[in-house]
């Protein structure tokens, strides 16, 4: 049993100390996922790595209904945490969209004076619809889109973390990238 796992079984068991003992052991590798994910989105973007990991922390550990959530080992720990980061994204493109939040306007760069493409935020709530269905569908392959996009995975960990053949995660990805594909572009 890994020392994530362990913690997480503690975490569950109520022990209040354990969480704090979690996140210097998973911090860096969550640090490292949030920067891969907020290199895709668009620029301007005030969320930071930093933030992005303290956000999601807070989702899976921070508060009684995270502590009730049981993550029975790495694998599950770090699906969540590409959701929890998936949420947050997602949150953060529907606000910018309201309207008391300035939804109509353009945001202007003011370093080199380039409009941001406000399209970023509108793709990101298409993906974000087109996962819900594919989840109903192959949550397999839902879970790997989120581990890939979301959580920065290389193919090779998204296989580990999923407990697939790296040639069954290749022949995965392959699907589920025609799948979102043509689900995006139907949209």
């Amino acid at each position: 049993m890994s020392d994530i796992t362990r913690i997480l079984s503690q975490i569950e068991a109520g022990d209040p100390q354990a969480a704090e003992k979690l996140l210097p052991l998973v911090y860096d590798e969550l640090r490292r996922l949030a920067a891969s994910v907020l290199v895709n989105e668009k620029p301007g973007q005030s969320l930071q790595a930093t933030a992005l990991v303290h956000e999601a922390y807070l989702r899976l550990v921070g508060n009684e209904r995270a502590a009730a959530a049981s993550y029975a080992d790495r694998r599950q720990f770090f699906l969540a945490a590409a959701h929890a980061m998936r949420r947050i994204l997602i949150e953060r493109a529907r606000a910018r969209h309201r309207l008391k939040r300035g939804g109509g306007r353009e945001r202007i760069d003011l370093d080199d004076a380039e409009i941001a493409s406000p399209e970023r935020s509108e793709e990101l709530l298409a993906l974000d619809a087109a996962l819900d269905r594919l989840a109903t569908v192959e949550p397999q392959a839902a879970e790997l889109v989120q581990l890939r996009y979301f959580a920065g995975c290389t193919l090779e960990e998204s296989a580990e973390l999923l407990g697939l053949p790296l040639r069954s995660a290749q022949r995965l990805w392959a699907y589920v990238k025609a799948w979102l594909l043509e689900e995006l572009a139907s949209d």
